[in-house]
């Protein structure tokens, strides 16, 4: 809309005014802080909650002329901390059995002193044989180069 101001012409009739309505007496909405809650002892004492996207959060605590805030422990950082832990220790459990699983066994068992002063590799599995070259007939006859292998 638009106004047209015309200072040289006659003065505008006055507005009528209407009367505003009376406000409504509603409760205010419940903000972050809530209520004063007075607690019974000697000592004069006052509570103040504190929310948080409407979950309690905390606590102002008016005692003997101080204000001190207390704050809640949230359950459900509690429970995610709890679980990332757990995930934690089971990752590390994991990953130790597969290292172990993946360790080679030693070439030998634990060598100990045996009877006498023997070394005793009981229960040592035997080394693996060496393949054999010869013939079927040099093996029958026990026969042996007369040169050395290397």
């Amino acid at each position: 809309m638009t106004a047209i101001f015309n200072p040289t012409g006659p003065a505008p009739a006055p507005v009528p005014t209407r009367p505003l309505p009376t406000p409504v007496s509603t409760p205010a909405p419940a903000g972050p802080v809530g209520p004063v809650l007075e607690l019974p002892g000697t000592p004069a004492a006052a509570l103040v909650p504190v929310t948080h996207a409407g979950r309690p959060v905390g606590a102002f605590v008016v005692a003997g002329g101080r204000v001190r805030y207390r704050r809640l422990a949230d359950p459900d950082r509690l429970v995610a901390a709890a679980a990332g832990a757990f995930a934690v220790a089971a990752l590390v459990t994991a990953v130790g059995v597969v290292a172990a699983a993946r360790r080679r066994p030693p070439a030998i068992r634990t060598v100990t002193m045996g009877p006498g002063g023997w070394v005793s590799l009981r229960g040592a599995p035997l080394p693996p044989l060496r393949p054999d070259r010869r013939p079927w007939w040099a093996r029958a006859l026990r026969a042996r180069r007369l040169v050395v292998d290397r």
